[in-house]
């Protein structure tokens, strides 16, 4: 019987990356698998030649060869010598396949030596006024964070000692098992995959190589940020492992509640109370901004909820583009707590306003839409 061409076998294309065949192949022997299959002979049969165009694919001697002579030129009785397809050991083969997936790397006998592991990223919170955000500042944090041991300068060894080859996994950091047809690889349980063990562990960090420390960092906060923005600071996280580098800390922005000013994007916004005398004959209003007091005219016969736009007087993003505008809505204030003059002053002024609608449109305009709206009912 003619054996399938191998690209056809693992169902990829010539020119086919090793990555690709790898991928291939995986997929097929998951597929296949005697462990998985135990009854069928056809199943056996298809991993076999889906291991056999692997281990021929995979090589680069072998794949040239299988490209200018076919199956000839890598078949054993033909003079392919002890390179030919089959010659290697299986559970070394599925062990480099299947290696990545629990941790594995570095083939059979690979030497992998003392692993080194980037220091874990930090977080820190921090809470701004609105002011302080709009404007920018610099502000002194304590950070807790695991930095190298100064005593034995991170190998976590005592001063004068080294670390030794780990006797577990001869320094590979990796440990293979083989469960039948199956050989991975996992993190060796001595070393924990650095490859190494400390024999006398330093007394300052007891064989971490780290300690706990505070430390104080100045941050610079640059004008315009806001709630959700993060300041990254390189390299301030914790101290890496086995000579690793150090992580990053993150600054994470919160903007407290302001008393007078709600931010949205660049724009600020802001509610006046105005009295009802000023909002009925127009005057001038002294407005707060973050970057001091201006003069707002309000015309006569401003209500409730009229809105003012001061160009410039918002936020400039920390990302960029043009100022915002600060948004002013006035809030008109109807008097309490009159006194017995006041209340009488004041139903003169109503009596006098009776029966014109002039002076107050906007009632007028609803009495009349409610007017309609009964007269056109059906009771």
């Amino acid at each position: 019987m003619s054996k399938r061409d191998y690209y056809e076998v693992l169902g990829v294309a010539k020119n086919a990356s090793e990555a690709e065949l790898k991928k291939a192949y995986r997929r097929l022997a998951m597929k296949h698998h005697p462990d998985r299959n135990p009854d069928s002979k056809e199943a056996e049969e298809k991993f076999k030649e889906a291991k056999e165009a692997y281990e021929v694919l995979t090589d680069a001697q072998k794949r040239s060869a299988y490209d200018q002579f076919g199956h000839a030129g890598v078949d054993p009785s033909m003079g392919a010598g002890p390179g030919a397809a089959g010659a290697g050991n299986f559970s070394d083969v599925f062990g480099d396949i299947f290696g990545d997936i629990f941790g594995g790397g570095g083939g059979p006998g690979g030497q992998q030596g003392s692993r080194a592991y980037r220091g874990a990223d930090l977080r820190y919170n921090m809470t701004l006024s609105l002011e302080d955000a709009v404007a920018g500042t610099t502000v002194k944090i304590r950070v807790p964070t695991m930095v190298k041991c100064g005593t034995c300068d991170g190998t976590g060894a005592k001063k004068g000692t080294s670390p030794v080859k780990c006797s577990t996994c001869d320094g590979h950091g990796q440990v293979r098992m083989q469960q039948g047809f199956f050989s991975v690889q996992q993190t060796c349980p001595t070393c924990h995959g650095s490859g190494q063990e400390i024999k006398d562990p330093c007394n300052a960090c007891h064989g971490q190589g780290r300690i706990q420390e505070q430390k104080t960092l100045s941050v610079k906060i640059p004008p315009g940020v806001d709630n959700g923005d993060r300041i990254r600071l390189g390299g301030e996280g914790e101290a890496g492992e086995h000579g690793g580098p150090a992580g990053d800390l993150y600054v994470q922005i919160s903007v407290k509640k302001h008393a007078i000013f709600e931010r949205q994007d660049n724009n600020l916004y802001c509610e006046m109370p105005v009295d009802i005398v000023t909002a009925a004959l127009g005057g001038e209003l002294e407005v707060p901004t973050l970057s001091g007091r201006v003069k707002l005219k309000v015309p006569a016969g401003s209500q409730s909820g009229k809105s003012f736009r001061l160009k410039g007087k918002g936020v400039k993003s920390v990302r960029g583009g043009s100022v915002g505008d600060l948004m002013c809505s006035i809030a008109v204030e109807v008097p309490v707590n009159l006194n017995g003059k006041q209340k009488e002053l004041l139903q003169q002024f109503g009596d006098s306003l009776k029966g014109n609608g002039k002076h107050s449109p906007l009632s007028k305009s609803w009495v009349d839409g409610v007017k309609k709206f009964f007269d056109e009912m059906k009771f």
